[in-house]
């Protein structure tokens, strides 16, 4: 499903399982993402990673009970069926909405046992920037169900970005520049990366920003420099389980943009995130 403004593309959903290799089946993710101008700011498939998918939300470890049913970071075991997808544009918003099921050869003959429902919301591009909302609910559909990041001190899993990699890729968060750690970094609630991703040499960026409605606002991060992907951690390596009543829900957003991040009032922006409403709350 690909979004376009002004007949120009926004971003593409991969509703259907893909594989370059036939190893790692993936989909349920964003790929290509385009800066303001048009340019590609991710990746799909690299080599040194080739079960990363640019804008996708992944855990290592799913469970129910004692008995790890599939690692769903590497698609190992874990299949995930897109049963709906639909589509709706008003008020400068475009919101696409999925219901996917997930299923375990492990488990039951391939009985669904995590219902996902995502909300991605883009609105129109203004002055050089475009908001780009996620929500995403996990429900458990059998007692018992389990997800936790990788079980080592990193711990990374949840909602995670494959970008391209420039040399000048730059980190900036509340404090202002961040260097990279191997392992997990609190940074506050939102971090930008910038670099020249177009073909001009001019600078442009995504901020990744945490709603504080998210259970472990404001979120570490996993950060890397070269070859990896950024991850705004959640849970981290200790599971959580998903209620079959009350959906996990876990809200972000990504302020594509032109232009280095002192540019912008990324404070003022996170600040504007967190006064929206959701129904129910």
């Amino acid at each position: 499903m690909e979004l376009l403004e002004n007949e120009k593309p926004v971003f593409f959903y991969q509703r259907q399982p893909k594989s370059l290799t036939g190893e790692y089946n993936c989909n349920n993710y964003l790929h290509p993402l385009y800066s303001i101008e048009g340019d590609t700011l991710t990746e799909e498939f690299p080599e040194d990673h080739p079960y990363h998918r640019w804008i996708f939300w992944s855990w290592h470890q799913v469970y129910i009970d004692t008995q790890s049913i599939g690692d769903h970071w590497i698609m190992k075991n874990i299949a995930q069926e897109v049963s709906r997808l639909t589509t709706a544009q008003h008020d400068g918003k475009a919101i696409l909405k999925t219901k996917v099921n997930w299923t375990s050869p492990s488990y039951m003959n391939q009985k669904p046992f995590i219902e996902e429902q995502a909300t991605i919301t883009a609105y129109t591009a203004e002055d050089g920037l475009r908001k780009i909302d996620f929500e995403i609910a996990l429900k458990a559909l059998v007692p018992g169900v389990q997800i936790g990041g990788s079980d080592d001190e990193k711990g990374y899993g949840g909602f995670c970005a494959r970008l391209r990699m420039p040399d000048n890729l730059l980190f900036t968060a509340e404090a202002g520049k961040v260097i990279p750690q191997e392992l997990q970094l609190n940074a506050g609630p939102w971090m930008d990366f910038t670099a020249d991703f177009d073909k001009n040499n001019e600078h442009s960026g995504i901020t990744i920003l945490c709603h504080n409605s998210t259970p472990n606002y404001p979120a570490p991060w996993i950060l890397r420099q070269k070859g990896s992907m950024q991850n705004i951690v959640y849970p981290g390596r200790n599971r959580v389980a998903l209620s079959a009543t009350t959906p996990l829900v876990l809200r972000y957003r990504l302020i594509v943009h032109n232009g280095k991040a002192g540019a912008l009032q990324l404070n003022t922006l996170q600040a504007e995130y967190q006064k929206q409403q959701y129904q129910g709350e």
